[in-house]
């Protein structure tokens, strides 16, 4: 009976508590930031390309930091090798040593099969080895095919870009998504690089970088009045914002790729005579 009615005392305090605890989880989830959510917002419409007008909305999730401008910059000027691609050689690298050490040990089991027969076939073997279609010894042609997996497992790894076009688009394709560019196309764009400076007159210059061009697979993004389009497999865009966060941007559709040495980004060459892609630029939230 004691027990019964201690049980039922201590019910409605231990509800309470849990009451509670609801209570300080659900507050505390409303006050903390959506991790999810976008940074900054624009909003803009295209210009001077095929599928214009088209609404445009650019999501930052995150804006690159300082070392993430400087490894753009170092692969436009092949002075740094994209993460991946190095990931890529080590591992070809390693499987080239394993494969060359396999090839040599083959090949040594090889010779001290044949041992006894050496010095009677030495002559012979002298004179194979100036014939342009001598056959190896079978224990050294264990070795030879073990070693020649390996270089060519380590020279297919290496494929770091020689031009200043490959290697960024392969940094791009390696680095993180800091948000998205979304259009009237069933698929976004994910944004590869976004890095923004503040401008003396109070307004703000964006660089964002995608891994992929624009309309890469459908004609919206074709440039029109008689630009000639680059052939860049991803894509630079290049915002200026007035002090009130409204402006325009162009494109590496029709615009090259340079570096700008004051900001110390990748930029467009030549900005001031490039057509507007995106105009009526707005950006509209900020945290």
């Amino acid at each position: 009976m004691f027990k019964k009615i201690r049980i039922s005392h201590a019910l409605p305090l231990v509800l309470l508590g849990m009451l509670g605890m609801i209570t300080i989880s659900v507050m505390t989830m409303a006050q903390a930031p959506n991790p999810t959510g976008p940074v900054m917002r624009f909003t803009a419409t295209t210009a001077n390309v095929s599928g214009a007008p088209d609404s445009v909305r650019i999501d930052v999730l995150s804006w690159s930091t300082d070392a993430d401008r400087d490894q753009m910059v170092g692969a436009w000027n092949l002075t740094a090798v994209p993460a991946a691609a190095s990931a890529r050689g080590a591992a070809g690298a390693g499987a080239g040593a394993r494969g060359g050490g396999a090839g040599a040990g083959a090949g040594a089991r090889g010779g001290r099969g044949g041992g006894a027969d050496a010095p009677a076939n030495a002559p012979d073997a002298a004179a194979g080895a100036n014939a342009p279609e001598a056959a190896p010894a079978a224990g050294a042609g264990r070795g030879g095919r073990g070693g020649g997996r390996g270089t060519a497992a380590a020279a297919a790894a290496d494929t770091t870009p020689r031009t200043p076009e490959a290697a960024l688009a392969a940094t791009l394709q390696a680095a993180r998504t800091v948000g998205y560019i979304w259009t009237s196309e069933s698929a976004g764009y994910s944004l590869r690089y976004a890095y923004r400076s503040p401008q003396p007159d109070g307004g703000e210059r964006i660089i964002f970088a995608t891994d992929r061009r624009l309309g890469a697979w459908n004609d919206l993004w074709k440039p029109t009045g008689g630009a000639t389009p680059t052939a860049y497999e991803f894509t630079v865009i290049e915002v200026h914002l007035g002090p009130k966060g409204v402006g325009e941007a162009k494109t590496s559709l029709t615009g090259k790729v340079t570096i700008d040495a004051s900001a110390k980004t990748i930029a467009l060459d030549g900005y001031s005579a490039l057509p507007v892609v995106f105009k009526d630029v707005k950006r509209n939230t900020s945290k």
